[in-house]
C-alpha cells in the first residue's frame, strides 16, 4: 500500500479504495454528481424492472395505490410544499429587510437567500417542472398497464407522447425535498452533519411518499435528487467559490443598500406629495 493510500485509509478509516471514493467526493462534488446521474441512468436503462417492482411494493390489484387515500400520508405530501415556500418566504423578507432598512447590515449574507432562491427556480422549477415533466412525456406509475392504466412503461430519458404536461420524469417534490440540502450550509460546522442527516431522512421520506402514491418511479427520484444537487453545487461555485464581482457578500451589501435609499427617498417623496395633495383637498371643506 502506497504513502497516498494509507493516508485515505487513515483519514477515512475506510480501504484505499473507498478512501479514493471519498476523497473524489470531497474535492470533485460535480464530477461525483455527474457521474452518479450516468449511473443512475444507466442502471435503470439495463434494469427497467427495479420500476416496476419498487412501485409494485405499494401497490395492490383492485385497490391501486392504496397509500394515497390514507390521511398521514396526504399531510405528509403537504409538508414538502409548505417548507418550500416557508423558506423561500424567509429569504424574500430577509432580502426585503435590507432594502426597507438599507443602513443597517442585513441579518445573513445576501449571498445565501440569492442562492436559495436562484437554485429553487432553476432546478425544481425551470429545469424539473419547467423543462423536464412537461416535455418528455413519461407516464406516471398509476397511468401504464403494469398498474392499471393504459399506456406502456417508459424507459427514462426517452421522449414520448403519453403525458402531455406535468408528468413522470423527474419527480417536482423529490428536487424540491433535495434542495433544502442547501440549508445545511447555513447552520455551524457542529450541527452541519446532523442537519444534513435529518434533511436526507427528510429527502427519503418525501420521495418514497410519492412513489407510494404511484406519482413517481424510483428512477424519477433518484435523478431528480442528482439533476437538483448538480445545480446547487455549480451554483455554489457561482455564488461562493469563485464569485464575480457584482456576487461578492461587500457588493451585494453595498447594492442593496443604494437601492433600498433610493426607494426609501422615493416613498417619501411620494407619500409627501399624496399627503399635501389630500390637505389640498379637505381645506376646500372647511373654506
Amino acid at each position: 500500500m502506497s504513502n497516498k493510500d494509507s493516508a485515505n485509509q487513515n483519514r477515512t478509516g475506510f480501504g484505499p479504495a473507498t478512501g479514493r471514493i471519498a476523497a473524489l467526493i470531497c474535492t470533485a462534488p460535480g464530477v461525483t454528481i455527474l457521474i452518479g446521474l450516468l449511473l443512475v441512468s444507466l442502471f435503470f436503462l439495463a434494469f427497467p424492472g427495479a420500476d416496476i417492482w419498487a412501485s409494485g411494493l405499494f401497490y395492490a390489484p383492485g385497490e391501486g395505490f392504496w397509500v394515497k387515500t390514507v390521511p398521514f400520508f396526504i399531510r405528509i405530501r403537504e409538508l414538502g410544499p409548505f417548507l418550500v415556500k416557508l423558506v423561500a418566504a424567509a429569504c424574500l423578507v430577509i432580502l426585503l429587510l435590507k432594502l426597507i432598512v438599507p443602513y443597517r447590515k442585513a441579518l445573513v449574507d445576501l449571498r445565501w437567500p440569492l442562492y436559495l432562491l436562484s437554485t429553487l427556480i432553476l432546478g425544481p422549477g425551470l429545469i424539473v417542472n419547467g423543462l423536464l415533466k412537461n416535455n418528455w412525456g413519461r407516464p406516471r406509475p398509476w397511468m401504464v398497464e403494469q398498474f392499471g392504466g393504459e399506456f406502456p412503461y417508459v424507459p427514462v430519458w426517452e421522449i414520448t407522447d403519453y403525458c402531455q404536461r406535468n408528468c413522470s420524469f423527474v419527480s417536482g417534490e423529490g428536487s424540491a425535498s433535495a434542495w433544502f440540502l442547501s440549508l445545511a450550509f447555513l447552520v455551524p460546522v457542529l450541527w452541519r452533519r446532523p442537519a444534513v442527516v435529518a434533511i436526507v431522512t427528510f429527502m427519503i421520506v418525501m420521495s418514497l411518499n410519492r412513489i407510494a402514491f404511484g406519482g413517481h418511479f424510483l428512477s424519477d427520484t433518484l435523478l431528480s435528487w442528482g439533476i437538483t444537487l448538480l445545480v446547487m453545487r455549480v451554483s455554489y461555485w457561482v455564488f461562493f467559490t469563485h464569485p464575480p464581482q457584482f456576487l461578492t457578500s461587500d457588493y451585494l451589501e453595498a447594492a442593496f443598500s443604494r437601492i433600498g435609499e433610493k426607494l426609501n427617498t422615493a416613498t417619501r417623496k411620494v407619500l409627501g406629495r399624496s399627503g399635501y395633495l389630500l390637505t389640498s383637498f379637505f381645506s376646500k371643506f372647511s373654506r
